[in-house]
């Protein structure tokens, strides 16, 4: 996998405020699927993390930029590269593009915690493994 992932997303009505712009929260809704789309492209199952590990992950923080609006029907390319791995979580740069025009960049820390607890841990071994390819 290359160290910046991208993934496509077109913009929809549900996307946008009255006036045929993405609605500022929407971006985090289109970062959230970029970075499961990034776990699956590493081989990483949410559902299976949770089933053999007993961990889930869970945003602790999201810094949000925003620099140009997005538009209905617009054809969107979102990108992510990890700016930090750590011991129980990773920190993503994700940005969202038009073209080469950039619309919103954000800093993500995502944290690694026990599914029942909700208390950090360790990511498995595997799972870091896996990260740290991509």
């Amino acid at each position: 996998m290359p160290s910046v992932f991208s993934w496509p997303v077109r913009v929809y009505y549900e996307d946008t405020d009255a006036g045929g712009i993405v609605f500022y929260a929407n971006y985090l809704k289109f970062f959230e699927r970029a970075r499961t789309e990034w776990l699956r492209a590493a081989n990483v199952g949410q559902q299976a993390l949770r089933d053999e590990h007993g961990a889930i992950f869970v945003v602790k923080n999201a810094s949000i930029d925003y620099h140009a609006p997005a538009r209905l029907d617009d054809a969107l390319n979102l990108t992510l590269s990890i700016e930090k791995l750590g011991r129980a979580s990773v920190q993503f740069l994700q940005q969202a593009w038009h073209g080469d025009v950039l619309l919103a960049s954000a800093t993500v820390k995502v944290g690694c915690v026990d599914a029942v607890t909700l208390r950090p841990r360790a990511l498995p071994d595997a799972t870091a493994a896996k990260m740290r390819a991509a």
